[in-house]
């Protein structure tokens, strides 16, 4: 592969980005498997949250919690 440099980061960016990762991932684990392709496209939590709520809001299995 083609190697690219990577801009200098500071411990509070690597913090933002590693929980931004992690909480989209649980996001994405919390979904049914037949759903997780649909969703898989959004890249940050927060849309993704916003467009699973869109996806699912009125249906009662979400709101078992």
């Amino acid at each position: 592969g083609i190697l690219q440099p990577v801009a200098p980061t500071t411990v509070e960016q690597r913090l933002a980005r590693k929980n931004e990762l992690k909480a989209r991932g649980t996001l994405l684990m919390a979904l049914p498997d037949k759903h997780q392709l649909k969703f898989n496209t959004y890249k940050d939590a927060k849309t993704l949250m916003e467009a699973i709520e869109k996806r699912f809001r009125g249906n009662t299995e979400t709101k078992k919690v």
